[in-house]
């Protein structure tokens, strides 16, 4: 259950409206998320992806900036369609599902049978997993993409596009579900997220009077085929298609009719019939005969296959194992056909044998076919040969060209010589939409297409990457491949919820084509309200959006002028976007797409500045997957452990475009680092003696002791380091300088004061005021509740100051002592460890003035450059000792760039300072020298700037 202090919090936060954002004299941070497909239950990696922009939202909120953080529910398209239909014949794995894994109650199950109630039902839930998470979302904006609203802006947005000549109707290949005869996208999907369709092409082989038909990405390699593969334990058919009769797997024709729709079965044949005889190459004309093969797979392509083995991993080994499988050599009286093999090299690749599907088997220790890394070794050869590889004699017209520039020409060769045909294959499966039918590739006709593929607007969307910030900045290479690699995409459906296309009302807009720009909606959202839908068109659009008066299908504005005006304002101090976030498997649509539509219908000023990308979620290793009930729900989280150390765990675990890990055992590790935060107050009120007071203003105090200077100066790294992370939406960083480090400092502080002054006090109240500061973005509600006890002002702390470093605070010198002090104990620790001694006195020795000068030289010649070093010390006649100058130099040369030099430090000084802290660490009385005056064992020639030398006693 969500504790009462959560709900208190909660409540307070509400009553306050603290989170509602509204246009002002502040500087403007607009943050959105991918808004979420509300057909199950909020889990922990959801959790991760909202809490990411709701700790941005709450930093830059205590930064002073004006923050709006929105959301909404996405819930157009066909899945939540396919699942009412699941829950209306009462299938067992859906039921389970939704029962065991989203845990909804019988009663409410039985309404599942309407999708509208589904997302009704689980955007609520979101709602309220949400609001215990403590995001500080405005609500006031919250929307669902059926709202008769939205569907209206939608329209808009659609008509947007055609006017500019970006719509198209054509054919094209889409995912397609056959069972509800619907094209499909990726949140359609069970299984097959984000898998491609490539192309392929198909190869007649001729044989006797029919065509044994092969697919293939490199037809170039055809020159090379040695023989075929047929796998003789799946069927095949004999089929009819442009007056031909093609030879393909009886699964491949179940694919292949929803592109080549014509195509029809004549009769089944038998694999074996085929093992042992021979088809004809019509390239070379050379006979090829066809070997068994359990390998070939009959529901991809056409499940038929030829073999290269000079360039393809898998056919090379694949040959080996038919050489070695008597059995099937004597059945099928195989063996004068495979002694007669005769493997054909087509590619020259400089570095690389004759045939280097040999070298990548090697390179990657290839055995098997099955052995795993044997795609590894495939798409690198694939690729190599395309990017490096030449055409060599063996390959008639083409010789002496680069694999890249001849595949094209190739496949336009074998089609005009109709040796060829093109078939569209899933690049891998299964695809199985969420209705539970596995998916096919189908050629639409009739349909609608966005066309991304227009080079004038491509170069628009590079334009706009150009100004946009991208985190993490390596991304930015994906985006460039996937902006140029975008094809036209089908923007319609005929199924599921959503706007229909508002020229062609039988097409639904498809959900990633009517997702794009929401941003914007947002700004204006909470004025629909009181505005009727109906009222809604696109001359109002375009007013408020584009700042033009009229539209193109002739609507005239029918909201009032003065409301108009404000709604404008409001979209106009928000936009453009400062940041958008989702998931990495994104980037090559939906993100994409982003750039793409405000390119298009946006002028260059409300474009977006700021794209961030997430990683996927593990449950303790395995990927999370709700369809597989390997998940943990947000809201069990929540009652378990509490918002706060959900969220913690969550934000320190990995960065956010990292994959995150949840283990049991590392949360548990977070709750009690949370305790003892919850707890150290307390802590603190008891070793002052006096009761903790908190102000609003919270400035360091003036301190003269070494230790307290420290302790201050750490601060403010932590604060700089923390804050650099956050505004590189860095979450583990930031928390491993906040908290992690942050509690080891004041571990060691709490350790290293002997006594309790009027500094340590000061200083004390000032580590708790800028702690809780610094981790108010991650835990709000204990950091709310520590700031409301220690404090009599009425303010909440999410709207406090965040703490600003001060650099003149951050004293190189004063750390570099403390850090001698520490080394100091530990080393002290582990010599006596080592010598298993008793010393009731350690001796310290600190280094010479001369020693700081060779290193203050080699901090002048900047590099580790020995000569260099000792060459000057040497004229500088530090040392009378030449020899040990020497050898000191090059120590110095070796060692320099490891020990963060600062300057002289007066070790003496700083070693007195905390003799007494030494002591009571060691249990032992400390001498420190400047001279060796009683040195029995002469280890103050050991000393080092930083390293005082020790001696026992």
């Amino acid at each position: 259950m969500v504790t009462e202090l959560e709900k208190k919090w909660q409540k307070k936060w509400q009553e306050a409206k603290l989170f509602e954002s509204n246009p002002d004299n502040r500087e403007k941070m607009y943050v959105t998320v991918a808004f979420p497909y509300p057909s199950g239950a909020m889990h922990v990696g959801h959790g991760r992806t909202y809490t990411v922009p709701d700790v941005y939202a709450r930093f830059k909120r205590m930064q002073g900036f004006n923050v709006l953080f929105p959301m909404a529910w996405h819930v157009t398209g066909a899945p939540v369609v396919g699942i009412a239909k699941r829950i209306e014949r009462h299938d067992k794995w859906t039921m389970d599902i939704y029962k065991n894994v989203h845990q909804v109650p019988e009663d409410e199950l039985e309404k599942f049978v309407d999708p509208e109630y589904i997302v009704k039902y689980f955007s609520s839930e979101y709602h309220n997993d949400m609001v215990d998470m403590g995001y500080t979302i405005d609500w006031r904006r919250e929307f669902r993409t059926i709202d008769p609203h939205y569907k209206q802006f939608v329209r808009w947005q659609i008509r947007q596009l055609k006017d500019k000549n970006l719509i198209r109707k054509g054919s094209h290949p889409v995912k397609y579900c056959p069972d509800d005869a619907n094209p499909v996208g990726d949140h359609d999907l069970l299984e097959g997220e984000g898998v491609g369709i490539n192309e392929l092409t198909l190869i007649k082989f001729p044989y006797e009077d029919s065509y044994l038909v092969a697919a293939t990405f490199r037809p170039e390699t055809l020159y090379g085929a040695t023989n075929f593969w047929l796998n003789p334990d799946e069927e095949y058919v004999k089929v009819e298609y442009e007056g031909e009769k093609w030879i393909i797997s009886k699964l491949a024709y179940g694919n292949i009719i929803h592109q080549k729709e014509s195509m029809k079965i004549i009769e089944e044949v038998d694999a074996k019939d085929f093992i042992g005889k021979t088809v004809q190459n019509p390239i070379t004309n050379d006979p090829l005969p066809i070997f068994p093969a359990s390998f070939v797979d009959a529901d991809y392509a056409t499940g038929v296959v030829f073999s290269v083995p000079a360039h393809a991993p898998a056919d090379y080994i694949a040959l080996e194992d038919i050489k070695k499988n008597t059995q099937a050599i004597e059945k099928y009286n195989l063996q004068e056909q495979i002694d007669n093999i005769k493997i054909t090299s087509l590619v020259n690749l400089k570095g690389y044998s004759k045939f280097p599907a040999k070298d990548f088997l090697d390179a990657y220790n290839v055995t098997s076919q099955d052995d795993e890394n044997l795609k590894e070794a495939t798409n690198e050869i694939y690729k190599k040969e395309h990017a490096k590889g030449i055409m060599n004699e063996n390959t008639g017209e083409f010789e002496g060209r680069r694999v890249a520039d001849v595949r094209d020409e190739v496949i336009e060769k074998l089609l005009n010589e109709n040796i060829a045909d093109k078939l569209y294959e899933f690049a891998e499966k299964p695809v199985i939409c969420r209705c539970g039918a596995k998916c096919v590739v189908k050629e639409l006709h009739d349909q609608w297409f966005v066309k991304y593929s227009d080079k004038e607007w491509t170069q628009k969307a590079y334009d706009c990457l150009e100004q946009l910030d991208v985190v993490p900045n390596e991304i930015r290479s994906n985006f460039e491949y996937y902006l140029d690699w975008l094809e036209d995409w089908a923007c319609s459906r005929r199924l599921g919820l959503g706007t229909h296309m508002p020229w062609d009302e039988k097409w639904l807009i498809e959900p990633l084509t009517d997702s794009t720009i929401y941003m914007a909606y947002y700004t204006i959202a909470k004025y629909m309200k009181d505005i009727n839908a109906e009222d809604l068109n696109d001359a109002f659009f375009n007013k408020i959006f584009l700042d033009k008066d009229g539209a193109n299908d002739g609507s005239v504005n029918k909201i009032p002028e003065d409301i108009t005006e404000k709604i404008q304002k409001e979209f106009q101090y928000w936009y453009p976007l400062n940041w958008r976030l989702s998931a990495k498997d994104l980037v090559g649509n939906h993100l994409s797409f982003h750039m793409f539509h405000h390119a298009a219908i946006f002028p260059q000023k409300y474009w977006p500045k700021g794209i961030t990308v997430f990683g996927m979620g593990l449950l303790e290793g395995q990927k999370m997957s709700s369809s597989k009930g390997n998940v943990i729900l947000l809201s069990e989280a929540i009652d378990k452990y509490g918002a706060d150390t959900v969220r913690l765990f969550l934000m320190s675990s990995a960065e956010p475009w990292q994959d995150f890990d949840w283990r049991e055992k590392e949360v548990n590790g977070i709750q009690r680092r949370l305790e003892a935060i919850i707890e150290f107050p307390q802590k603190v009120e008891s070793l002052i003696g006096e009761p903790l007071k908190l102000s609003i203003e919270n400035n360091a105090p003036i301190v003269e002791k070494p230790i307290n200077k420290w302790i201050i100066s750490q601060i403010n790294r932590k604060i700089s380091t923390a804050t650099d992370a956050l505004e590189k939406f860095q979450t583990r960083k930031a928390l491993q300088s906040s908290l992690f480090l942050f509690r080891k400092d004041v571990d060691y502080y709490l350790n290293r004061i002997t006594i309790i002054g009027e500094e340590e006090k000061e200083t004390l109240i000032y580590l708790v005021n800028t702690w809780i500061r610094l981790l108010s973005p991650f835990i709000p509600y204990a950091t709310e509740e520590i700031w409301d006890t220690y404090n009599d002002d009425d303010v909440f702390i999410s709207t406090l100051d965040w703490p600003v470093a001060c650099e003149d605070l951050i004293d190189e010198k004063i750390e570099k002592s403390e850090e001698i002090v520490q080394d100091l104990a530990k080393d002290i620790k582990e010599i006596i460890k080592i010598t298993k001694s008793n010393p009731e006195v350690v001796h310290l020795y600190t280094a010479p003035s001369w020693k700081y000068e060779v290193y203050n030289i080699a901090q002048e010649v900047g590099k580790p450059n020995i000569g260099e070093i000792i060459h000057k010390a040497m004229d500088a006649n530090l040392c009378d000792n030449k020899k040990e100058l020497s050898k000191f130099a090059t120590k110095a040369g070796k060692n320099f760039n490891k020990i963060n030099y600062v300057g002289v430090v007066d070790e003496v000084s700083v070693i007195t300072d905390a003799r007494e802290y030494l002591e009571s660490e060691i249990g032992a009385k400390i001498e420190v020298y400047d001279k060796p005056t009683y040195d029995p064992q002469n280890k103050a020639q050991n000393a080092s700037p930083y390293k005082p030398a020790i001696y026992l006693e």
